[in-house]
């Protein structure tokens, strides 16, 4: 009998050792701190109840062996306590998370949701657009750590710097179809709201700096509209009376809830989802991939200040580097000058280079002799016509607006005229006056000009007031002749210029 008894207990215990643990995730309470406290989220009251309650499935709150998430869907903020088993499960692969591993709360200051539709365009990234997300990915650090801090200086969340990252892959001069320019790529109207100017000269929406500035005062303004940074990015791709005309109609301000309805644009459905899943790539390329990138160095600059229309060669040449490199760093500028009308434009150098610069510009700066006209294009103008209407050569015309003599020309369009020094000379449709007269009775000056260091025949005859050609016709020079230091050229002109003549 004894050994029956035995024998029954040994079957048992070893029975019991091999029924599966029902009922371990059911006694579990899901939850969330910010729901428990109400506590200010970044998530809206029915995101968050809708999210967690979400969390298990019908089959796990019943009792059924828990499935893992996809290896994407890791970075949640909470880790299940899965029960062992030495059952293979070739469908899915559990990824074991340590404990010590950082919350999600620590890693984003954003929401970070991840759905189906978050992992449809990680998958895209990966696949499809796998070579375009690599570029991005490489021009990302170039800007992701001053936008950060200038978006952490205006009390946003640093993440925010993904919007970027959707909008243009980190290009300045990316440009939309419906004419959104830029990092963040403003249109027109919302770029001039926040303080954005363009025109024929810059475009500031280009400009790294200004329009980061810009979009976080206009993101802030989001939020506190919608007191959400799904609906607040909605908004700024959509527009904010989109957004709220949706969330009054469907009666809900969950932006998920209204991607269900037909009211927005599949583009602004999309936008969520994808900064997401860009955001989760750019924090852990590896992770999802992506290895070896190319990442380029981050961008830094000092900025100084220079006279409205210095070209941009001179500012190279003294900060002893090439003009691509200051090309480069402002690219809001869509002339190879800083525009007219903006005394004082503070223009980017490369960092380090500030003392030099200040040290060789003032040697090397003709602003002190120059004026500068803008001309509006109308129809019919050649470039032949404008430099006679303002009586002066062509040559400077062309040099001024990177042009040559073949360029076309379009009605509206601006040129910049360059005017010889203390003249105010207006358009005029008479013709030109016989270079050096004042009028039909006097008689032109004859004197001598001394050539200096770094002089041109353009540049001579723009001081002293005379055609180009007619100058080189003086002296028999060809044009484009280099004038030596020393040498002396004749001149006719009206009155003589004491500071110039030797």
């Amino acid at each position: 009998m004894m050994h029956k008894i035995l024998g029954l207990g040994m079957i048992l215990l070893l029975s019991s050792a091999c029924l599966p643990h029902q009922g371990v995730l059911s006694e579990r309470t899901y939850s969330h701190s910010l729901l428990a406290k109400g506590e200010s989220s970044l998530f809206t009251k029915s995101e968050l109840e809708r999210f967690f309650s979400q969390e298990l499935s019908p089959s796990q709150k019943e009792g059924a062996s828990p499935i893992s998430a996809p290896s994407t869907q890791s970075r949640t903020a909470w880790s299940l306590e899965l029960p062992i088993s030495d059952q293979s499960n070739d469908d899915f692969s559990p990824e074991v998370i340590p404990k010590d591993r950082p919350k999600q709360a620590q890693e984003f200051d954003i929401p970070i949701v991840i759905n189906a539709k978050v992992e449809q365009f990680i998958q895209y990234f990966q696949t499809t657009a796998r070579e375009v997300f690599t570029h991005w990915l490489a021009r990302s650090e170039k800007y992701i750590p001053f936008m950060k801090n200038l978006l952490k200086e205006n009390g946003l969340p640093e993440d925010l710097v993904y919007l970027s990252l959707i909008e243009s892959g980190f290009n300045p001069y990316a440009y939309s179809r419906s004419k959104a320019s830029g990092l963040w790529q403003f249109i027109s109207p919302t770029g001039k709201r926040y303080g954005l100017r363009a025109n024929w000269w810059i475009d500031e929406r280009r400009d790294p700096e200004k329009s980061t500035i810009a979009a976080a005062k206009y993101l802030k303004d989001l939020y506190g509209m919608f007191e959400c940074w799904y609906l607040a990015a909605a908004g700024y791709n959509a527009g904010e009376g989109k957004i709220a005309t949706a969330m009054k109609r469907y009666r809900t301000e969950d932006f998920w809830e209204l991607t269900k309805y037909r009211y927005l644009k599949q583009e602004t459905k999309n936008y969520v989802p994808q900064m997401i899943a860009a955001a989760l790539i750019a924090k852990d390329p590896e992770k999802y991939g992506f290895f070896g990138i190319d990442y380029q160095e981050p961008i830094r600059y000092d900025k100084v200040r220079v006279p409205e229309v210095t070209d941009l060669h001179l500012v190279a040449k003294a900060c002893g580097v090439t003009v691509e490199e200051i090309k480069d760093l402002n690219p809001e500028l869509s002339r190879w000058h800083t525009p007219p009308n903006f005394p004082d434009y503070e223009i980017k150098i490369p960092f380090g280079k500030k003392e030099l610069f200040l040290k060789n510009f003032k040697n090397l700066s003709p602003s002190e002799k120059s004026q500068f006209k803008t001309h509006k294009v109308k129809k019919g103008e050649t470039l032949s016509k404008i430099a006679k209407l303002y009586r002066i050569d062509l040559q400077p015309i062309l040099e001024i607006n990177r042009l040559n003599k073949k360029s076309l020309l379009s009605t509206g369009m601006n040129l910049l005229i360059p005017l010889p020094k203390g003249k105010e000379i207006k358009p005029t449709s008479t013709a030109m006056k016989r270079p050096g007269r004042t009028d039909q009775n006097s008689k032109p000056i004859e004197t001598v000009y001394t050539i200096k260091k770094g002089d041109t025949l353009w540049s001579i005859a723009k001081e002293m007031g005379v055609n180009t050609n007619a100058l080189s016709r003086w002296n028999n020079l060809h044009p484009e002749k280099i004038l030596m230091p020393g040498d002396r050229l004749k001149l006719e002109v009206g009155e003589t210029k004491s500071s110039t003549l030797n």
